[in-house]
């Protein structure tokens, strides 16, 4: 049985993402829809970028996505289809893609180009349909389009790094359902810049000098329960899709606050991180210090 998800920014208020769902069913009725997320931002592309990234491993292979963001067709926002990992991905040519392709090469992108067959107002609806429907039935790609080489890129996805590697500039991508802040710094990336040194991590008026690998790794469950005062202190993490992420421990914007909230930080804010050198103690140096030092006792 063929899988189709949706993730688009049609809200859950209108009839976008029924009318989507009833399209397909009309074509396929023993197909298999699964909603990844019907609530992106009004045509936020890195906040789609990153729902899509996370959510379609756990599928399997051979699986179709539908992304609705930002996919009213124009000669600068063509619609493509892209065979990735074994997975297919029908969407806009508006960058949607680029933080999946930065670490995954396409096996295959095809600009569609049956818009002349099919009179459409509502592209994710007639268009992406359509080309869902024929790959679920085992139609190939070069059927709904021509063979292009590369994506539109997307700005600000990768992060920035100085010349000399001592600072990565990252922005935020994504403001979780708890208002914690995820950037656009994946671990592998973090570390193969830091080499094991120091670093201290900004964002706004803030400082972190420690990233836990989870949310609770900085709460000291020796300390009685009712006496840790541990919901609403910052953290941050490497979170579950390994990305960088600015939290509040157990956050509640109506009570503790939420990371969002607290640091003034929203989408596409900066956040750096700077790299402290590793302090090189001359030749013969090091025998004269730990002498002082045993002579201060």
């Amino acid at each position: 049985m063929a899988i189709i998800t949706l993730t688009t920014d049609f809200g859950e208020k209108d009839y976008f993402a029924g009318a989507t769902k009833g399209a397909i069913y009309s074509e396929l009725p023993n197909v298999k829809i699964v909603d990844i997320s019907h609530s992106i931002s009004p045509f936020n592309i890195p906040e789609a970028s990153y729902i899509i990234q996370n959510a379609y491993p756990s599928f399997p292979k051979g699986t179709i996505h539908i992304i609705g963001v930002d996919s009213e067709i124009n000669p600068e926002n063509k619609h493509i289809a892209i065979k990735l990992d074994d997975h297919y991905f029908i969407c806009a040519n508006n960058g949607i893609m680029s933080m999946i392709c930065a670490e995954i090469a396409p096996e295959k992108i095809v600009e569609i180009n049956i818009h002349d067959k099919i009179q459409s107002s509502f592209p994710v609806l007639d268009v992406f349909v359509k080309v869902a429907c024929h790959i679920a039935r085992g139609g190939t790609l070069d059927v709904v389009g021509k063979t292009i080489p590369k994506i539109k890129p997307i700005k600000n996805i990768v992060p920035y790094v100085n010349d000399d590697k001592t600072q990565i500039i990252g922005s935020v991508v994504y403001i979780d359902n708890y208002g914690n802040v995820v950037t656009n710094i994946k671990r592998s990336f973090f570390e193969s810049i830091q080499k094991g040194r120091d670093f201290e991590i900004s964002a706004r008026n803030y400082t972190f000098k420690k990233i836990y690998n989870k949310y609770s790794d900085f709460v000291n469950f020796d300390i009685p329960e009712n006496q840790r005062n541990d919901e609403g202190r910052k953290l941050v993490v490497f979170n579950s899709g390994d990305f960088l992420e600015i939290a509040v421990y157990k956050s509640n914007s109506d009570t503790v606050g939420s990371a969002s909230t607290l640091l003034g930080l929203g989408l596409m804010d900066a956040v750096s991180v700077h790299f402290i050198p590793t302090q090189i103690i001359p030749k013969g140096m090091e025998i004269s210090q730990n002498v002082t030092k045993a002579n201060d006792f």
